[in-house]
């Protein structure tokens, strides 16, 4: 069973993810001592064996073993929906594998419950995961979906929020309109809804605190519901100030794509720090 816990509110865990805990014979848990005390909330006394990105490839025989002498086993992640970036997928692909019956108990999921509350397109999504930690390859990242006409959703850490939104800013343009959910559904859980730069000022001044976990969830490109020419900005601006002034350079691709000079300029300046790290 892929079962479903709380991401933050204990009460958010199901009767039937509560059961299905107190049944299994074993959980396979991403952490044992954060899984161990939503157990102990419960009264659930179930023994635990740790299952993450480090041991899942050795973990997976053993369990599969298990699977097949009739055990039931009940996997979890450290909160939400277990496989949307976490520990797991070895373990289920084997259980395919091997006919083994697979089934889910739904419930909280920080991606849908950030696109519930975000106020933007939900009929068309897709979702990110965390970008990557160093910033020439975030911004690589980024800039790959800029023409992404589906709702984006992302992870991030309170260590790069800040960081990620601001590159965020610069390559899909400061009136994109996004959302952030930060501690979602715990005490202190905070929802805002604005475009891009508004955020980042919500940030820089503490509006928006750099403390707990936060879903991104922006809104889709309009460039990229059309047919027409696309421009690769990196690529634009790596050429134009090949052969002219960085101020020139940005004031023509600003032209082009209506994006802000100072923003582009910026962006230049970025790409040639890059090719000399």
């Amino acid at each position: 069973m892929v079962v479903a816990t709380p991401i933050g509110n204990r009460d958010d865990l199901s009767p039937r993810a509560r059961q299905a805990l107190d049944e299994a014979d074993l959980i396979a848990a991403e952490d044992t001592r954060r899984t161990g005390r939503l157990l102990s909330h419960f009264g659930i006394k179930t023994r635990q064996i740790a299952l993450h990105e480090h041991n899942e490839d050795v973990q997976t025989k053993s369990l599969i073993a298990e699977l097949e002498n009739g055990s039931t086993i009940a996997l979890v992640s450290d909160a939400g929906t277990p496989l949307v970036s976490d520990p797991g997928f070895r373990l289920l692909a084997a259980a395919h594998d091997h006919g083994i019956r697979v089934s889910p108990v739904p419930g909280a999921s920080a991606v849908v419950s950030a696109l519930s509350v975000a106020g933007l397109p939900t009929d068309r999504f897709c979702f990110e995961g965390f970008l990557p930690a160093k910033k020439a390859a975030r911004r690589e990242k980024v800039k790959a979906l800029q023409d992404e006409s589906r709702t984006l959703v992302f992870f991030e850490s309170v260590h790069r929020i800040a960081n990620t939104i601001e590159d965020m800013r610069l390559i899909f343009g400061d009136t994109r309109r996004a959302f952030v959910g930060r501690e979602l559904s715990k005490l202190h859980e905070q929802c805002v809804r604005a475009t891009l730069a508004e955020i980042k000022e919500d940030l820089d001044d503490g509006t928006i605190p750099a403390k707990g976990e936060f879903v991104i969830v922006v809104e889709g490109s309009e460039k990229g519901q059309s047919d027409g020419l696309k421009i690769d900005m990196n690529q634009l601006l790596k050429e134009l100030s090949a052969v002219l002034p960085d101020g020139q350079a940005a004031a023509i691709a600003s032209k082009l794509t209506g994006e802000r000079k100072n923003d582009l300029y910026r962006l230049i300046l970025e790409l040639g720090s890059e090719k000399t790290e």
